[in-house]
């Protein structure tokens, strides 16, 4: 009697004998709710995938970063099955995970309402705990068209097939290059099928593993991205590992719900986008265009102090410029269209300030003595954002950024990397961000310019000044621009939020297709290296990080009001007026509250204003000539002579805090 076949395999590292119908779960002992999935030779799959001879497997936990997709993928098949159970015309588009939570595309009649919601989550509920099994199997092109004959857009996803991925976002879940495949949902009692969807996989074992869930909001999406196909109503919604999880993150959310900088800037009169002026166009009012002053202004000055000479380019230009940039080859989608002047010349509002910080290097001979030459400038730019991703400040139409471009010699690029990437983080600290991580863009074969030695110079000199800070460095594969690789400074806020700061790109093309040239001290005719930096990538989006980051309360340095006088009544006003002058000669920004409100109420709207410093001043503060100290945080100092008052509010102010 022959032996029972065998498979070898690799078990976290260690060599395993297993038998030859052995599936990842039982290879791992699996429960199917902690550990709910296997990377079987590096790729996620489902634990009743039989394994083969040669096989490394791992497992993957459900509060992994694979698990949590997993749970999310799943889960979006659920709310679907239950879109279809409650409306059974609806049609499928795509349904994948994202970070924290899923969403699914849903073609309906009209847009689902808040009481439809909770009628699919109840209907979710009863899915789940019905315990339906995923089950995978393989179909044929011809197969997957039969059975999903009445999905259209399914069916377009099959005709995609390999391009699917790119054709529209999230459609890898569903699709990819290799074979088609349909997940099932089993009755786990009659073994019949209750749904199918085209996926690729993998999920968790059964519904019931779903440990908790919650839809979120509604919003209108384009099928595949494209404002000229259908619309169709999108389900947004998150899962969790645990019910604590789930919790934990719907309390994370309100936070950010009282810190959106929209929110903030209408409440503290900061900016606004106007309807008659377009979308992502924002105007700075008053009180923020202080604040942005305030921030372009120790910009500047840290600028010159790092030998960084200021220049100024037009809004737009001839066409020409961005055809020899190679931008209208690579970047033409996210430009304004061309304006036709001067007898037909296309001219175009610029995306970018480089190519025109290209011309000033090039406006006359320059010596090897002029470098690094460190060009700057507040620059605005325009870009034409869709409209489903135009986001407040943070993803606009029109910006400013405040834009370096470096030309130095190939000797001197390390150094100035290096210097260029300890004056990023050291000024991003000033503003009061500190917890960072760094991520290096590598090349995109499809989308870059230049040959591989370049690209490999360039990276690894970016990588080498990375690694000298200190910090995590995250690599980013096929994420650089065309021209270059890229470093970019990623900065957490206070509530742990992730935002994408400073970028670093070293370019050695644009130079090329520029023709630049200097003279080395050899006398003959150097290429110079080209060096892109964009510390606060743009002040708008800067602006909104820092208003979230502080919740509005700017540290005394940045607030648009430093201190405000609230007198107890109104014979105190002169006083504090008084005291107000000696503040502005500081330069300090005060105002004195001389309305009719009680002094209770003129508190109350200072904390609303999130101003750092309250002078309230009384009968018997006068007396002493003193003032009594509000915070922002609702302590008081009674009785704090007016010169010291003035010197702690002096000093909190220069000292940037």
């Amino acid at each position: 009697m022959s032996a029972a076949p065998e498979l070898h395999i690799t078990i976290a590292g260690s060599p395993r004998v297993v038998a030859a119908t052995t599936t990842a779960g039982q290879a791992l002992e699996a429960d199917g709710r902690t550990v709910i999935a296997a990377l079987i030779n590096g790729e996620p799959r489902d634990l009743f995938r039989e394994l083969r001879d040669g096989d490394t497997v791992e497992p993957i936990a459900i509060d992994s970063e694979h698990g949590r997709a997993i749970l999310r993928h799943s889960t979006a098949h659920v709310l679907a099955q239950a879109v279809q159970e409650l409306f059974p015309e609806a049609k499928l588009g795509i349904g994948p995970p994202v970070e924290n939570g899923f969403y699914y595309d849903f073609d309906v009649a009209e847009p689902f309402t808040p009481a439809d919601l909770k009628s699919i989550e109840k209907k979710m509920q009863q899915i789940i705990k019905q315990g339906q099994r995923f089950d995978r199997r393989v179909v044929t092109d011809e197969e997957a068209r039969a059975e999903l004959a009445t999905e259209p857009y399914k069916l377009e996803l099959i005709g995609l097939k390999g391009g699917a991925a790119e054709a529209a976002e999230g459609a890898s879940a569903e699709v990819g290059a290799g074979e088609l495949t349909i997940y099932d949902n089993i009755d786990p009692r009659s073994g019949e099928q209750c749904w199918k969807d085209l996926c690729r996989g993998p999920h968790l074992p059964t519904t019931r593993v779903v440990p908790a869930f919650k839809l979120m909001r509604t919003a209108a999406a384009y099928w595949r991205g494209k404002e000229t196909n259908p619309q169709l109503q999108r389900v947004y919604g998150t899962a969790w590992e645990t019910k604590d999880a789930l919790k934990a993150y719907l309390t994370f959310l309100e936070e950010a719900e009282k810190r959106d900088h929209r929110k903030l800037g209408s409440e503290l009169d900061l900016f606004s986008i106007p309807e008659e002026i377009g979308s992502g166009l924002a105007v700075f009012h008053p009180k923020g265009g202080i604040v942005r002053r305030v921030m372009e202004d120790y910009s500047r000055k840290r600028h010159e102090e790092g030998g960084y000479q200021f220049v100024y380019t037009p809004h737009a230009t001839k066409g020409a410029l961005f055809e020899k940039s190679g931008h209208l080859d690579w970047y033409a989608e996210g430009m304004y269209p061309p304006m036709q002047l001067d007898g037909g010349q296309d001219y175009y509002l610029k995306p970018m300030n480089c190519p025109m910080h290209n011309l000033i290097f090039d406006a006359r001979g320059r010596s090897y003595r002029e470098l690094p030459l460190r060009l700057f400038e507040f620059g605005t730019v325009y870009r034409y954002e869709k409209s489903g991703v135009v986001h407040g400040l943070t993803r606009a139409r029109g910006f400013t950024q405040d834009d370096a471009h470096i030309y130095c010699t190939k000797e001197q690029m390390a150094d100035e990397l290096d210097s260029l990437l300890t004056f990023v983080l050291d000024l991003l600290r000033d503003y009061g961000l500190d917890d960072f991580y760094l991520e290096l863009s590598t090349k995109d074969p499809e989308k870059s310019i230049g040959s591989d030695e370049v690209w490999e110079e360039a990276t690894d000199t970016l990588r080498q000044a990375a690694e000298k800070q200190g910090l995590e460095l995250v690599m980013d594969p096929g994420g650089a621009a065309f021209y270059g690789p890229k470093i970019s400074v990623q900065a957490k806020d206070a509530i742990g939020r992730t935002w994408q700061m400073s970028t670093i790109q070293v370019d050695f093309n644009l130079p090329e297709r520029f023709d630049l040239e200097y003279t080395a001290a050899d006398g003959s005719r150097q290429r110079p290296v080209m060096i892109h930096r964009a510390l606060f990538g743009s002040i708008e989006r800067f602006f909104a990080v820092l208003l979230e980051h502080y919740a509005g309360a700017f540290p005394a340095w940045l607030a648009p009001v430093q201190a405000v006088g609230i007198p107890i009544a109104d014979e105190h006003v002169p006083y504090l007026q008084e005291v107000a002058a000696k503040l502005r000669a500081e330069g300090i920004r005060v105002e004195v509250d001389a309305g009719d409100d009680r002094m209770q109420k003129k508190i109350r709207n200072a904390q609303k204003q999130k101003v750092p410093f309250m002078l309230l001043a009384g009968d018997e503060d006068i007396s002493k000539g003193a003032v009594s100290f509000r915070y922002r945080d609702g302590s008081q100092n009674n009785g704090v002579p007016v010169d010291d008052a003035v010197a702690e509010i002096i000093a909190t102010v220069r000292e940037r805090r």
